[in-house]
């Protein structure tokens, strides 16, 4: 069996409901993410936490050094699990996260986190061009509503959408309920 690894993307404080840029289902999806971060570490499987931080003091959020930039406190990594600071929605583009994933001879991804129209988007993509297997744990992701043309997509649709794309190409597409039944 391939060695596989929990990829947590962005569960930041910035988009939890007292932060800058609150996603719907935040507090849910992360709830699940801790599910499978108990489960990923109490079979010894990796770990790896990616934070992202804008460049820039002008961003909308995620701004150098602020609160809102922190790893919530549901998801905060141990000691032995790494956090990769990213500048981008790709968390492959100039960052550490291939060599770490290589190092420990990991092909196969589990990924949750926010946003799932972006970043989650960014590295489940990413990730099957680099020959990954990709799972993404659709009720361990959170968006936010969408405006496109004078229409407001709900968070719930744009959700949907993404999802629905990923899971026709790029990953399985599954519930926390349903990967941990999985990996009894």
């Amino acid at each position: 069996m391939a060695k596989q690894a929990l990829i947590v993307v962005d569960i930041q404080n910035d988009y939890f409901p007292q932060g800058k840029w609150p996603l719907v289902g935040a507090d849910a999806a992360a709830d699940n993410a801790v599910r499978l971060l108990q489960a990923f570490r109490d079979a010894g499987d990796s770990v790896v936490h990616i934070r992202h931080e804008f460049t820039s003091d002008e961003a909308p959020f995620f701004t150098p050094g602020s609160e809102g930039a922190k790893l919530h406190p549901k998801v905060l990594n141990r000691a032995d699990e790494p956090v990769v600071l990213k500048h981008f929605v790709n968390s492959f583009r100039e960052t550490e996260l291939q060599s770490i994933l290589d190092e420990q001879d990991i092909r196969e991804l589990v990924v949750v986190g926010s946003m799932s129209h972006m970043c989650v988007d960014g590295i489940t993509r990413a990730a099957a061009d680099l020959g990954y297997t990709v799972t993404v744990i659709h009720d361990a992701c959170a968006s936010r509503d969408l405006e496109f043309n004078g229409i407001t997509v709900p968070a719930a649709q744009v959700h949907a959408a993404f999802m629905s794309a990923l899971g026709f190409a790029y990953a399985s597409v599954i519930s926390t309920d349903e990967f941990l039944a999985a990996h009894r």
